[in-house]
């Protein structure tokens, strides 16, 4: 049972960077701005949030908030080239993936340096609820974790009420189906837009402040390794739907730390093939729903409202 419970634990600890940059990934979908730049936001949101840690004397509260501030920045800018200027949203999402994955570099260099020692900040501690935390097995598992746990397990189940019990929810994934509908309503595309891909892009720099301040206590080049290509499939996998996204992220979380508990336990395979589960086990998975999966009709396409035009 111990074994058990740690697994599950760690599980649940693993999930949080893939529901919040998987969700964040939906919710601009879900108005057709499709996101393909999730690597290179988590990297910028985790350099930029350990640097604001590090910099407030170990202040995490404010080192998330930068993280989410430069997310939103990535989100403005995919915004505005693509809904404004109507570029192509590939091209221009593979263009801030670069940026921020030189960026990312760039910001820590400017301000660490280069130094033996890398600094660290203080990790986030658990949060016990009090009362839910004794109970057997469920409790260690689920209320005896650090506070981003609880709110990626809560963002899923708002995110579920926000997009099929409520008006603007609705409005939103409509402009993500049927834009020229939905614009004949009344409803403002690309103001719908431009909040959608903001906020989204704000989840996915916080997932990537996640990494050194649950992780690793510090910031690495390269340390996202992947995570953010994975939110892409994940967000697939789940139908855009962030019930499904959400138990997507449990199998993709396990997965790792089935990879991580192989490597650490001496078994005779190869690293480079550990590395390799989650991508393997993402094709796996994706081979037999790939044909049933529901993405936003819109998704990945402009709309010109001068010309009332699908791009």
């Amino acid at each position: 049972m111990d074994v058990f419970v740690l697994f599950s634990k760690l599980v649940m600890l693993t999930l949080v960077p893939y529901v919040l940059a998987s969700q964040g990934t939906m919710l601009g979908g879900r108005a057709g701005v499709f996101n393909v730049a999730q690597e290179g936001i988590m990297l910028a949101g985790a350099s930029v949030g350990f640097l604001g840690a590090y910099l407030s004397g170990g202040n995490l509260v404010q080192g998330a908030l930068l993280a989410m501030v430069m997310g939103g920045l990535f989100g403005l800018a995919l915004a505005y080239f693509t809904t404004t200027l109507k570029m192509d949203q590939f091209v221009i999402g593979l263009a801030l993936f670069f940026i921020g994955l030189a960026l990312s570099t760039l910001l820590y260099k400017l301000v660490v340096g280069v130094t033996l020692t890398p600094p660290l900040i203080p990790t986030l501690q658990e949060l016990p609820l009090p009362g839910l935390s004794h109970i057997p097995v469920l409790g260690e598992v689920l209320f005896k974790q650090n506070i981003l746990v609880y709110l990626a397990i809560l963002l899923s189940l708002a995110l579920y009420v926000f997009l099929y019990h409520t008006g603007p929810g609705m409005a939103l994934r409509a402009v993500g189906e049927n834009p020229m509908a939905a614009d004949s309503l009344g409803v403002n595309v690309s103001a719908m837009r431009y909040l959608a891909t903001i906020s989204g892009s704000m989840l996915i720099g916080l997932a990537g402040a996640y990494l050194p301040m649950v992780y690793t206590g510090t910031f690495t080049e390269g340390m996202v390794r992947g995570r953010g290509w994975l939110s892409i499939a994940l967000t697939f996998f789940g139908g855009w739907s962030p019930h499904l996204i959400f138990l997507g992220s449990l199998f993709f979380a396990a997965v790792e730390v089935l990879a991580f508990r192989v490597q650490v336990t001496g078994v005779g395979v190869p690293y480079q093939f550990v590395l390799m589960l989650p991508y393997v086990a993402t094709i796996l998975v994706m081979l037999p729903t790939f044909r049933r999966l529901r993405i936003p009709a819109f998704l990945g396409r402009n709309y010109d409202r001068e010309r009332r035009a699908l791009l």
